[in-house]
């Protein structure tokens, strides 16, 4: 793994002449970081290649509230007064078509490139199920052969803005288990897949986007930004990261030694020494992710989770099931499930009985179904009405988990 940087303490701006003017040189000094050199070092060769970087990483810059003339002197107004602290990462505009992509670098001796390009080929992308992050392009550094450049859509934290409805949730776990399914398919674990390595093109609910370094942001780097609700707006989610991955060969077993990655809890890593199915660390690993997003702590009414996690997260491997076993369970119990629930607001521990009346009252105004929910909540007695009316309505309900 490549080594960080480690920036120097800031200093004071010379040209600084009040209070005022010598804090804000301090938080947002008028150079960039170390860490953010080679970026700026590679500004050029990118735009050669069809990627322009924002305004700081430009070999020139001057920051935009040092410029001359400027009426905005306030860096905290200003987009290219954020840093950007990883420095294995950075975001672009595709000039092609001014999209947002995501670049990434890698060093040579990673498969991840290789894995990835498999995985997102053209074929293998048509299917819906394939939620592997694709990979748009790639290529060599010009200076250093053994660091390579990987292009890729700009995604966001899947868990970030919240989850606020059951149909939300669903649809994540439904679409994270399809895509663990096909990878699993085509002869690839995972081997750490873990929260940060899964992410969702956010764009059908921030579509004005959001500032890549600062993400609560908007582009601009100071208004906030505004997210629509997944349950209107579905977003896709992907498994990215294939950095630690195995590519297995037809007929080969997954059975060998491993140690993992950010995910300590599976048993089997107890004795890496000992071999043990990869695949199955996968189906543990995601089902320990579904488990601290959705059901620890954060969430109180997500009881349709209870029988997945647990299965999931078999102690022995030998007895975990298969990802398609934990699919073909989770279609059967998401049938179960009346889709009028999809609007249902989540709750957490630390809700009030006011906030939960609130709460699902909003979510009732978006159709009668919802209602049902309410009047349980604060102890009516209409129950038995509303599931007539329930009924009646969801005959042949052709809805889906994403789109209610």
């Amino acid at each position: 793994m490549e080594a960080s940087f480690v920036s120097p303490l800031p200093e004071k701006d010379a040209s600084a002449s009040n209070p005022y003017e010598v804090f804000f040189s301090l938080v947002y000094p008028a150079r960039i970081k170390e860490y953010e050199r080679h970026w700026r070092d590679r500004y050029n060769f990118l735009l050669t290649h069809g990627y322009k970087l924002r305004s700081r990483y430009h070999p020139d810059w001057t920051p935009s509230w040092k410029t001359p003339g400027t009426k905005q002197k306030n860096p905290v107004y200003c987009e290219d007064a954020h840093e950007h602290v990883i420095y294995m990462v950075m975001d672009a505009l595709r000039t092609a078509d001014n999209s947002k992509v995501c670049i990434k670098r890698i060093t040579k001796a990673s498969d991840e490139i290789a894995i990835g390009k498999y995985l997102t080929s053209e074929e293998l992308l048509s299917d819906s199920k394939n939620h592997c992050l694709p990979v748009l392009d790639d290529f060599v550094d010009p200076e250093d052969p053994t660091i390579s450049y990987m292009i890729m859509p700009l995604l966001r934290d899947f868990n970030d803005p919240e989850f606020g409805a059951h149909g939300e949730v669903i649809d994540c776990v439904t679409q994270l288990l399809e895509g663990l399914v096909f990878m699993h398919d085509h002869l690839v674990a995972h081997t750490d897949l873990t929260t940060v390595n899964i992410m969702m093109d956010a764009q059908p609910i921030l579509p004005q986007g959001w500032h890549f370094a600062s993400p609560s942001v908007a582009p601009n780097g100071y208004e906030n930004i505004k997210p629509l609700p997944r349950i209107d707006y579905p977003v896709r989610y992907y498994l990215i990261d294939f950095d630690g991955s195995i590519r297995f060969s037809p007929g080969e077993s997954p059975v060998i030694k491993g140690v993992g990655g950010r995910d300590n809890d599976p048993p089997e890593l107890i004795t890496p020494h000992i071999p043990f199915d990869q695949y199955k660390l996968d189906v543990f690993t995601l089902g320990n992710v579904f488990r601290k997003e959705f059901q620890q702590v954060k969430y109180l009414n997500l009881d349709f989770l209870d029988g997945l996690i647990p299965m999931m997260m078999t102690h022995d491997f030998r007895q975990r099931p298969t990802s398609q076993a934990v699919l073909d369970y989770w279609y059967k119990t998401r049938e179960r499930i009346p889709i009028a629930s999809a609007r249902w607001p989540l709750r957490k521990p630390t809700e009030t009985i006011v906030e939960t009346v609130i709460n699902t009252v909003a979510a009732a105004r978006s159709g009668v179904n919802n209602l049902r929910y309410f009047f349980e909540e604060v102890g009516l007695s209409l129950v038995v009405c509303l599931d007539m009316l329930f009924n009646l309505v969801c005959v042949k309900d052709k809805r889906t988990w994403a789109n209610p």
